[in-house]
């Protein structure tokens, strides 16, 4: 089984879509308005935003949290500045001698966004 679409709430396709933008690094990969559905691609993992979808809890993985912060400028509030929420020390979660570093922005949208790295310790 693996992932195929996960859909987050936007009120507004044109500033939703320009703020994926910057965050993603990447262009929407299609629109159908009506009825109102704008979609990412994630590595095959599509992200749709959409008018009639609930708020999700996402956690995109980005190079660098700090760079990903930059790159945003005042597009984003942060809600979490940057921080280590641990070390791994097995591959179970993430890769073996990393930090991960979190950061909670909200979207364009209002939603709650983690952004996530990892960091040879």
């Amino acid at each position: 089984m693996r992932l195929v679409q996960i859909a987050q709430h936007a009120d507004d396709l044109d500033r939703a879509a320009d703020f994926y933008t910057v965050l993603l690094d990447a262009t929407p990969s299609a629109r159908f308005d009506p009825p109102g559905l704008l979609f990412f691609d994630l590595e095959g993992v599509r992200l749709l935003l959409d008018r009639n979808a609930p708020s999700a809890l996402l956690y995109l993985r980005v190079d660098n949290v700090h760079d990903a912060l930059d790159r945003l400028g005042g597009l984003a509030d942060v809600v979490t500045a940057p921080h280590v929420i641990f070390t791994h020390e097995d591959d179970a979660l993430g890769p073996a001698g990393h930090e991960e570093w979190q950061a909670f922005i909200r979207d364009s949208e209002g939603n709650t966004v983690g952004l996530v790295s990892f960091v040879r310790a």
